[in-house]
């Protein structure tokens, strides 16, 4: 009967998204997601079933949603309408028409004891294990930036912006626990200076243009050779990044010391470290103040962007393609969020490398 959906439309439907180039088909290819699951399964601790209930939702199935989530900037309700909606996020998960859909508090729950467990980090360190067994290892050097993620505004008074930096509560928020959950208290404001542009009558404005923007960072290393994120931090929006390069932010087992990052990081300190570490600095120098720029150091400055600039291929992919945006309370939930959407750029050039090394 006309109208009436017949016995294969559902694989006649999936075999043309995997024609059309279905991206989470292409993810599931390129990553064992089962590698994941003693890290979960350890973070997670699930009680036995003994006292009876509902059984959890299988942890893998779970870690998927994360990354779909991540690599489509989704909200939890918009990722529990989408896996319901979409075949081809139903089939990268492993479900059917008839199967339940875990619910948006559910997959907030699962982030939830990711956090509490501190569980990111050894499922990034498990993915960079598979890397390196197909392959990817880190070569060529490594490059550091950090980019600002942001967070919702909070609309604080002075004098609760003053308690919040001396790392008191308000006084007002502690009567009112319902607002004080609504707080944050981790990300800061934070001034990014975008250089002028000439003005109509070709002169430049004495000053540069000062952008206002609240949350945290995101401070990568990413191998030269890959472009994949081998080492990652997350801070408040105000932390200074060239302080974070002394932190574990580098990778000691690239093949090569040299390190790439631009002007901000270069500092006494970093030279003395990477020095001591036996890394090799090839970080911008900066202009000498109330003179012009030396020719020799504007040249050798311009050979390094052209390495450096690598780095801005993957904060544009995770602000541009992924949407990151943390909509969550406090760093801890902010760097699970964004470590994430680091293992989510992951698996995306993973899949493009994988595509090009075939190619």
């Amino acid at each position: 009967m006309a109208g009436m959906p017949g016995f294969f439309d559902v694989d006649e439907r999936l075999k043309r998204l995997s024609e059309l180039g279905d991206q989470l088909e292409a993810y599931a290819q390129a990553v064992d997601f089962e590698a994941f699951r003693s890290e979960l399964e350890k973070a997670l601790a699930y009680a036995t079933g003994a006292k009876g209930g509902r059984p959890p939702y299988d942890p893998v199935l779970m870690l998927k949603i994360l990354v779909i989530q991540a690599a489509n900037g989704l909200s939890d309700e918009r990722a529990e309408f989408l896996i319901s909606d979409r075949l081809s996020f139903m089939r990268f998960l492993g479900l059917g028409l008839s199967d339940r859909v875990p619910d948006a508090r559910t997959i907030w729950l699962f982030r939830e004891r990711l956090t509490k467990a501190g569980a990111i980090e050894p499922l990034f360190a498990r993915f960079e294990t598979m890397l390196r067994e197909a392959g990817y290892i880190a070569m060529a050097g490594q490059i550091v930036d950090s980019s600002l993620v942001a967070a919702p505004r909070q609309r604080n008074t002075k004098e609760e912006k003053d308690e919040i930096k001396a790392g008191r509560i308000p006084q007002a928020w502690t009567e009112r626990p319902a607002r004080l959950r609504q707080k944050d208290r981790d990300a800061r404001w934070t001034v990014k200076f975008t250089k002028a542009r000439p003005q109509a009558d070709g002169t430049m404005p004495p000053v540069d243009i000062a952008v206002p923007a609240f949350g945290y960072q995101n401070h990568i290393a990413i191998d030269r050779e890959h472009g994949l994120i081998r080492r990652w931090l997350v801070t408040d929006a105000a932390a200074y990044e060239g302080a974070r390069l002394r932190e574990g932010l580098l990778d000691p087992t690239n093949t090569s010391k040299a390190v790439w990052a631009d002007s901000a990081y270069r500092s006494a300190a970093n030279e003395d470290f990477l020095e001591k570490h036996g890394f090799v600095s090839k970080i911008h120098r900066k202009k000498p103040k109330g003179r012009p720029m030396p020719e020799a150091t504007r040249r050798a400055n311009n050979a390094k962007s052209k390495v450096r600039s690598r780095v801005e291929h993957v904060f544009a992919q995770q602000k541009a393609r992924m949407g990151l945006f943390v909509r969550t309370i406090g760093i801890a939930r902010a760097k699970t969020k964004i470590g994430i959407a680091n293992l989510a750029y992951n698996i995306r050039r993973l899949v493009w490398l994988n595509r090009t090394a075939v190619a």
